[in-house]
């Protein structure tokens, strides 16, 4: 397990435990304003479908409490908001204040105010009382997380007893055929995409290498049990390149 005095992985490389969330910090700095671009480049546009879907199956209703984790441009956020409604309320929450800005503005120029709120924070340590939301989010954010345990428990302490923690995240690829073709898209051209249409190639290697670091299916959701939440299950979608977890609070 990782701790702020041992080490873990940023990508392929072994850093202390302390300095990677100044290093995944400077990754999303760079890219902030080109995050749309670097998550199409990813996943060659079908992340908008992922999270449409995402969303759509997450247990919510109207005037709900929702915590958007790693929240990065709003994009999650923006389509929870239509289903918890003008009564519910939304917290975008983002350790990095750059991707916290963007996700801000672009709430606002769609006219998204109301039932809205920004909050720089740390997924380890959240800044919120116990039982506070009905649901929580973190779409593609928990692999960048340098406690993932410590994250996964700190979500629940936040939920309400019966209330929903989900996570979206690239995943395992389950198809033995497809998976020389992913990882040639991921270390061969994703890295030379990044230079060319974002002009930072070391990011975008960063975080191919960081998905496949990420603990694969079976791993998380025992993760997700050992943090306390309970009926814990996935789905893999697109044949593991990412996977849909869920729990519950009880």
């Amino acid at each position: 397990m990782d701790d702020q005095h041992g080490t873990t992985h940023f990508g392929y490389r072994d850093v202390p435990a302390g300095e990677k969330q100044k290093l995944v910090g400077e990754v999303f700095t760079s890219v902030a304003g080109k995050y749309d671009l670097m998550n199409d480049l990813m996943s060659m546009g079908i992340h908008r479908l992922w999270k449409r879907h995402f969303v759509a199956t997450c247990q919510v209703a109207r005037g709900d409490a929702v915590l958007d984790l790693a929240g990065g441009t709003g994009d999650i956020a923006a389509l929870l908001k239509q289903r918890v409604g003008p009564e519910g309320s939304l917290v975008l929450g983002d350790i990095n204040g750059a991707m916290l800005r963007v996700g801000r503005d672009r709430m606002i120029d769609r006219g998204n105010v109301r039932g809205f709120s920004y909050v720089q924070c740390n997924a380890q340590a959240l800044p919120f009382p116990d039982a506070s939301f009905d649901l929580v989010t973190i779409a593609f954010g928990l692999r960048n997380v340098t406690d993932k345990d410590a994250a996964l428990r700190e979500i629940n302490r936040v939920l309400k007893v019966g209330g929903q923690a989900r996570v979206l995240e690239f995943s395992e690829v389950t198809a033995d055929w497809f998976k020389p073709v992913y990882d040639f898209h991921s270390f061969r051209v994703l890295p030379r995409l990044g230079r060319l249409f974002a002009g930072d190639a070391g990011s975008y290697q960063y975080l191919a290498e960081s998905i496949r670091k990420h603990p694969p299916q079976d791993q998380l959701k025992a993760m997700m049990e050992a943090a306390g939440l309970a009926r814990c299950s996935y789905r893999n979608l697109n044949a593991g390149i990412v996977a849909i977890h869920t729990g519950y609070k009880v």
